[in-house]
């Protein structure tokens, strides 16, 4: 049998492009901003994780130039050999003081950091326990863990209780959760989550890779944001989103970070992040600390846009953070109306399954603190027109 076949056979993205409604891979001609040449074509930027809108700030991109002439384009080897710069260490004990955490460990991606953590502190015997609507980051993490995954219903309390109840009680235990779920835009039940954790002998990890920013005492994450700042063991997050830049972080006592460097097999083995990614995260990093009114004007911008498209009766699941879903339902009236609001001039995310449900499916739209209330009208009016011709307004929104 050949390994191929299944490739072969594999037609579901041709079909999708010869309807015209293919909705991914759109290419930038521009730099990412609340407004982008896209295909040739101004688009209101609708879909950005950029959430400061830093990857357009003079000084983030300065920092990028001057680390790219000072060192070069990249580092060539893992941190353990030659890929450690000054300026990883640099990043590392400001994030660390910006947390108030011991230590702090960067890793190349997001997306490595959650393995890299997970499979460095979950070993034979052990237990992690994981909110069902988690990033596929953590999913992967976990298969690459020698642990036992078991999932919880998503922000269910009693379903998380039950499951800790039926581990043995010296089993050794992390749960793990979205700080902020990437689809929907709400907020994890810390509180609750922590004092499980507690009652029960388990540690809590919180990915923070959409929290970042966005929520807390000056973008400090989910764990500020419910006072828990020194209840949560281990925080994860990510340098593409609100800093603007490419990597991830983990945050956590000392000697836990020392274990994950010396024992996480997708740090010791990758690159390090190149200087220029590094610095201009470093660059973003202190503009966050410098000004923390980003935060509020970004949360205002989002309010503004949820009550613009409340008003023209477009339904959304109204949550208290920059992202915004509207719900579309089936899959291909999602990309129907995606394709529709793309061509109308605003670019929003099609969120189709196995992100979501076949029945409810949705447009993810998230805004950034550089948006203006004037350019959200304009994307809102284009939003509800598409939805308007598509009998889709004027359905209950969900919370």
């Amino acid at each position: 049998m050949d390994i191929f076949k299944k490739c072969r056979l594999y037609t579901a993205a041709e079909e999708v492009r010869e309807k015209g409604i293919y909705p991914y891979f759109h290419a930038l001609e521009t730099r990412q901003d609340i407004e982008v040449i896209m295909e040739g074509k101004r688009r209101i930027m609708l879909g950005s994780n950029n959430y400061l809108g830093l990857t357009s700030n003079p000084e983030v991109i300065e920092a990028g130039i001057k680390a790219y002439e000072q060192y070069g384009s990249g580092c060539s080897g893992s941190r353990f050999l030659n890929g450690t710069l000054r300026l990883h260490l640099e990043l590392e004990e400001e994030l660390a003081d910006f947390f108030n955490k011991e230590a702090v460990i960067t890793f190349s991606t997001g997306f490595q950091t959650n393995l890299g953590i997970i499979s460095a502190l979950v070993g034979i015997g052990d237990y992690v326990i994981c909110d069902k609507e988690n990033h596929a980051s953590i999913y992967d993490g976990c298969k690459l863990s020698y642990g036992k995954k078991l999932l919880f219903k998503h922000s269910d309390m009693e379903d998380l209780e039950r499951i800790l109840q039926n581990i043995p009680e010296n089993a050794c235990k992390l749960i793990i959760t979205d700080g902020v779920f990437s689809m929907r835009g709400d907020l994890a039940k810390l509180p609750e989550i922590v004092a499980l954790a507690k009652k029960y002998d388990a540690r809590v990890m919180v990915d923070d890779a959409h929290a970042l920013g966005v929520i807390g005492e000056g973008g400090r994450g989910t764990a500020d944001h419910f006072g828990l700042a020194d209840e949560v063991d281990v925080y994860m997050g990510t340098f593409s989103k609100s800093l603007a830049s490419l990597g991830g972080y983990m945050a956590a006592d000392k000697y836990v970070v020392e274990y994950v460097k010396h024992n996480s097999r997708p740090f010791i083995f990758s690159a390090s992040i190149t200087p220029a990614n590094c610095a201009s995260a470093l660059a973003a990093l202190r503009i966050l600390k410098n000004q923390p009114e980003l935060v509020t004007k970004l949360n205002a911008v989002s309010e503004h846009l949820r009550s613009s498209l409340e008003q023209r009766h477009v339904p959304i699941f109204r949550a208290s953070t920059p992202i915004i879903p509207i719900y579309t339902n089936d899959v291909l009236t999602t990309l129907i109306v995606a394709k529709e609001i793309y061509e109308g001039g605003v670019y929003v995310n099609p969120v189709l399954p196995p992100a979501t449900l076949e029945t409810e499916c949705l447009l993810r739209v998230s805004c950034m603190a550089t948006h203006t209330n004037e350019i959200v009208d304009e994307a809102a009016d284009i939003i509800a027109d598409v939805f308007a011709k598509n009998n889709l307004l004027n359905t209950v929104a969900k919370a």
